[in-house]
């Protein structure tokens, strides 16, 4: 592996992924479905090129969360492991949820996105860019 290479995978280990090309834009997102579909009060995403992504064991499946977009988890165990927008043409991206790297403390959050659903309980103490709803040229 690289230093530009990262794995991860699920909980139970029955499906892992390789990304080979540096993740970009990773940060906080507060919206309610990625609320509901993590059961947390926010999500942690990076962008990743599609073509630069492989699953190395097992695969995931598909769960077609909105009109525009799908998530990927573990059939097992039920970890979120990528959200994938669909229709995007031929620079497709997956975010991957930065939590299933095997080193997540390696990748840290830079923004917040759709802060308009942050949960009044729920604040983090930082000086990062917030945005009501998504931030031009991420996810």
């Amino acid at each position: 592996m690289t230093t530009t290479e990262r794995e991860g995978g699920c909980l139970c280990g029955a499906v892992r992924y390789r990304l080979t090309a540096p993740p970009v834009s990773a940060g906080y997102c507060h919206c309610r479905m990625c609320q509901l579909s993590a059961g947390a009060p926010v999500m942690v995403w990076t962008d990743a090129p599609e073509g630069a992504f492989a699953w190395t064991k097992g695969r995931p499946r598909a769960y077609r969360s909105s009109a525009s977009a799908e998530r990927l988890f573990c059939p097992d165990c039920g970890t979120q492991l990528a959200f994938r927008p669909l229709g995007e043409g031929p620079d497709e991206r997956l975010e991957l949820n930065v939590v299933t790297l095997d080193d997540p403390s390696a990748l840290a959050p830079g923004h917040h996105i759709w802060t308009s659903s942050r949960l009044p309980w729920f604040e983090t103490v930082d000086q990062l860019p917030r945005y009501e709803k998504e931030r031009k040229g991420s996810g």
